[in-house]
Order: structure tokens, then C-alpha cells, then sequence
């Protein structure tokens, strides 16, 4: 297929290129994948919310960085890219949700919900004068005794999954959770995967203060923040994992190694000898005329 420059057609949200492009949607798209990783797991017991808030100064205070929302009882978000579009729409979801409660008397549900901030999505890449929402959406909750994850994109696209990820490193977590997730994961185990998921996505480059958890139980369908206590407790438990499965890695890189060597010293000993014991053969040879001659004489 024949590409197409982007000059022309990326200074209006609503004019495609010649072939089907709306750039502004995929420059809002790019916003997203410079956010920070943000991660959300379903397990049997509830849905987990996990983000690397990436406090990039010690004047910082952590706690100032909101990136996961509570919504409704029963509902919570997380969210890459923006955090001033993820604030507005944060609260379009709050106010939505207390309308459906007062319109039909019963909490909204995590599928309506995503479909309706999916929706609301859309509409900001129709119009002219206005511009994408440089954000998505990790939104999940409990419905009916059922536990939902939704990720929503500038799109206006909406998938379910069992785990996601949005931002920063989305496809070594994804390849991870593709890998190591399991539907009877508990909500200890879900919670580690997460944290561990992060740990991939950033390379490692995890720090005490920056990772924020929440969860929704499934028995009581109830939203609730992690406190800064139990989270450490859960990081340190995998960095020490990642730190000894590191160790592990290296003492097996060396025994490799080690073992690599003394085939090649063998290697060489064994030509070695084959070598002297092919001078012998030759110089034996080479003996055996003279000693012939010597008796013919």
C-alpha cells in the first residue's frame, strides 16, 4: 500500500488521509504510550488496579500523584497519558454513575459505564475545534457477581480483557500476562502478577513510593486503596523474587561459562594429543626405511 505523507492531513481532527489515517487520533495515541504503566487484572476474588506513578523529584509528595479513581462503590479506573483529561473524565464517569442510580434506583454497570465513556470518546473525533482525549482507561469494577476489566482508547475503542496494560512498556507487560496470567489467580496472586507486570514494563525501574494499588472486592463489590504499608510489603516481596531469580541467572551464566571453557580445554588437549601422536607415526615411519637399508648393507 501506497504511504502517505502526513503534512496536510494532521492539522484537522476530522480529515482522514488518502489512506484512512486520522492522525490527531494516533498523536493522542503516542500522549498514551508516554504516560506511565498502568495495569488491570482480573482474578476470582476481585479486580485489581495497579500504576508506576514515576515520581520524578524528591519535592514531590507521592500521594499528590492521583492515578487510579474511584468512581462508584463497585467501580474504580486507572489511566495513562493526560492526568488533566483523565480528571475530566473521571468525573463525567462519577456524575453518569450517580444518574444511573437515581434514574433506574441500581448502581450502574462496568459494562454501561465503559460503553458510555467509550462513546463519549468518539464524539471528540467528529467535531472540529476540539481535539482527542489524550488518555485511556483502564475501568473495572464488579456487576452482578462478576468481575470486569474494559480499556478504553483516544479512539473511542473499547476491548475487555481478563489483563491489560496501558502506557509505558504495554507490550512486555501484555506479553507477560499472556505468559504467567491463570483464571483461578487469588487476589494476593493477582496482585503480585501486577506488581510484577510493572517490573517488566519498566525494566526493573521500580521505586518504593511510586507504585499505587487498589482493588474491588468481588464478595462485597466494594472499591478500596491499598495502603502504603501493604503495598511495600507486596513490592518488596518481588523485587527480593526478581533480585534472587537475577542471582540465580547470573550463577548459571557462569557456570555455562565455566563449563564452555573446560569443553574447550579438552577440545584442545585432545587435538593436542592427537597431534603429538600423529608426529610419532610419521617419525616412526620415516625410521623404518633406514633401519631396512642398513640391513641390506
Amino acid at each position: 500500500m501506497q504511504q502517505f505523507s502526513s503534512q496536510g492531513y494532521d492539522r484537522a481532527l476530522t480529515v482522514f488521509s488518502p489512506d484512512g489515517r486520522l492522525f490527531q487520533i494516533e498523536y493522542a495515541r503516542e500522549a498514551v504510550k508516554r504516560g506511565t504503566t498502568a495495569v488491570g487484572i482480573v482474578s476470582k476474588d476481585g479486580v485489581i488496579f495497579a500504576v508506576d506513578k514515576k515520581v520524578k523529584s524528591k519535592l514531590v509528595v507521592p500521594t499528590s500523584i492521583e492515578k487510579i479513581f474511584k468512581i462508584d462503590e463497585h467501580i474504580g479506573t486507572a489511566s495513562s497519558g493526560l492526568v488533566a483529561d483523565a480528571r475530566r473524565l473521571v468525573d463525567i464517569a462519577r456524575k453518569q454513575a450517580q444518574v444511573n442510580k437515581l434514574q433506574y434506583h441500581e448502581p450502574i454497570s462496568v459494562t454501561g459505564l465503559a460503553k458510555y465513556i467509550g462513546d463519549l470518546e468518539q464524539m471528540y473525533t467528529q467535531s472540529g475545534g476540539i481535539r482527542p482525549f489524550g488518555i485511556s482507561l483502564i475501568i473495572g469494577g464488579v456487576s452482578d457477581g462478576e468481575c470486569r476489566v474494559y480499556e478504553t482508547d483516544p479512539s473511542g475503542a473499547l476491548v475487555e480483557y481478563k489483563a491489560t496494560a496501558i502506557g509505558f512498556g504495554r507490550e512486555k507487560a501484555l506479553e507477560f500476562f499472556e505468559e504467567k496470567y491463570d483464571d483461578e489467580l487469588s487476589l494476593e496472586e493477582a496482585i503480585d502478577l501486577a506488581i510484577e507486570g510493572i517490573y517488566k514494563a519498566t525494566d526493573g525501574k521500580v521505586a518504593d513510593d511510586s507504585v499505587e494499588i487498589s482493588i474491588v472486592d468481588k464478595k462485597t463489590a466494594k472499591y478500596r486503596k491499598l495502603e502504603a504499608e501493604d503495598i511495600d510489603c507486596y513490592l518488596t516481596k518481588v523485587l527480593e523474587r526478581k533480585e534472587q531469580e537475577k542471582k540465580e541467572a547470573e550463577e548459571q551464566a557462569k557456570k555455562e561459562a565455566e563449563e564452555k571453557e573446560a569443553r574447550k580445554a579438552e577440545l584442545k588437549a585432545k587435538k593436542e594429543a592427537e597431534k603429538i601422536a600423529k608426529e610419532h607415526e610419521e617419525a616412526e615411519s620415516s625410521e623404518e626405511p633406514e633401519t631396512q637399508s642398513e640391513d641390506e648393507e
